[in-house]
């Protein structure tokens, strides 16, 4: 990138450059002539916006040519000219006890997790280990390919220090330098700005006492899917009681939604929400839904269900945490911890 010259360069050639290498260039004439600073504010980026597209090629009546581009340099400003943070979830893990203390326990997360901690604090300069792969742009071929090895040949240099601090570790805690393969190791460096350390309830406490602050400020929202949690633990009570579910009865649907609304107050008092109260409409409509079971929404739900056991098996990607409503009227998703 850095021998590239884009005055020297014919047309053909200066519409071909990637914008992530248009950006990097005129972003060092920026900061060249501010202090190394990056731009700061609105005014600024726009003031780099205007110096991006001053570069642009113009045919011979001086009107600038249509250039892709400088077009994406132009619309990525914003995204890629920031200060760098690591995400604060990442943050939170890199700070957890289990970094700072060694263990015979220590699972191989963990071991990744403190060998990564002492690459951001030493190699990576309070960086995360670059991912590697870009996205895809305007270019011709070769220079996308010369372009994606450079950031794969950091990514390679970044994962060879992460797994020099991890080696240095394995040998203090007598562990074999092989406990963690390089496929492990290679893995968790390009998803390392994912990492997630997600603290479950167990399903006891949440049927013993539900988070009520969470419940509460829902419930304040009277569009809230979460009502449907509190029918649906109503619900099941209602069954325990009557040994058929709400609506399913050959007494009809008022007496259920007369039992339902006691139900549900019960539960809510227990729950330390006294002031909360379910609209009529949702029981109602919940009783004359009697416990039907939809094949499409039960297909979908199963599906979820599938995926997040998947995940939990192979330990790849966020599972959901930990209570997820699903309405199929409204086609929305709702995600809760209580």
């Amino acid at each position: 990138m850095e021998s590239i010259d884009l005055s020297k360069m014919d047309n053909a050639e200066h519409s071909n450059i990637p914008y992530l290498v248009v950006l990097y260039k005129y972003l060092q004439q920026w900061q060249s002539s501010h202090n190394e600073m990056m731009p700061q504010n609105y005014h600024e980026k726009n003031a780099l916006r205007e110096c991006i597209r001053s570069g642009m090629c113009c045919n011979e009546a001086g009107v600038p040519l249509d250039e892709e581009n400088f077009e994406e340099a132009i619309q990525n400003v914003n995204r890629v000219v920031l200060k760098y943070r690591i995400p604060s979830f990442v943050q939170d893990i890199l700070e957890n006890s289990c970094c700072f203390s060694a263990s015979t326990e220590s699972s191989k997360f963990w071991l990744l997790v403190r060998a990564l901690k002492e690459f951001v604090a030493n190699e990576g300069q309070g960086r995360l280990p670059l991912r590697g792969s870009i996205p895809d742009m305007t270019s011709n071929s070769k220079m996308y390919v010369d372009l994606c090895r450079v950031y794969q040949s950091k990514a390679e240099e970044d994962m060879e220090a992460v797994r020099s601090h991890l080696s240095q570790i394995l040998v203090g805690e007598g562990r074999p330098l092989n406990y963690i393969s390089e496929d492990d190791i290679r893995l968790f460096c390009r998803n390392c700005e994912f990492l997630r350390d997600i603290k479950y309830r167990s399903i006891a406490e949440e049927l013993e006492m539900p988070d009520n602050i969470t419940l509460i400020s829902h419930l304040e929202n009277s569009e809230s899917d979460l009502v449907y949690y509190v029918l649906l633990r109503a619900a099941e009570k209602f069954f325990e009681m009557y040994h058929f579910y709400p609506g399913d009865s050959t007494d009809g649907i008022e007496a259920d939604v007369i039992k339902l609304r006691s139900i549900s107050a019960t539960l809510l008092q227990k729950w330390q929400m006294p002031t909360c109260q379910i609209n009529d409409d949702y029981i109602t409509e919940f009783c004359r839904y009697g416990a039907s079971e939809v094949h499409s929404v039960a297909a979908f739900v199963a599906g979820v269900a599938a995926q997040e056991v998947i995940k939990i098996i192979t330990q790849q990607f966020v599972p959901l945490n930990n209570t997820w409503i699903y309405n199929a009227t409204s086609q929305t998703t709702l995600t809760v911890t209580l």
